[in-house]
């Protein structure tokens, strides 16, 4: 499935905005961790606390992502004659979910 022709990020516009919005947050939620680690006033889990957050909102953008890619690539793998392939290259990405 590295062919460049058969793999393309297809998604949808409303969720492609949805996952550019949530990425926002999570760069502004990273500043201010970043802002935090600067403070000697702040408790470390306060920090602990917005990491999870963070870990929570890129799930959710994977979460989209991962969705779309089943919605667009998964569910045809068959008609295009590549399962195998597929279910390889999902099985894999499926190693570095949590």
């Amino acid at each position: 499935m590295n062919d460049e022709s058969c793999c393309s990020l297809s998604l949808d516009p409303e969720i492609k905005e949805q996952a550019r919005r949530r990425l926002l947050s999570v760069r502004g939620h990273v500043d201010g961790v970043a802002r935090m680690l600067e403070r000697e006033d702040v408790y470390c889990v306060d920090v602990l606390k917005q990491i999870s957050a963070i870990e929570g909102a890129l799930k959710k953008v994977g979460d989209l992502v991962l969705r779309s890619h089943l919605n667009n690539h998964v569910v045809t793998a068959q008609q295009r004659g590549d399962t195998e392939a597929i279910v390889s290259e999902l099985m894999e990405v499926l190693k570095y979910r949590k």
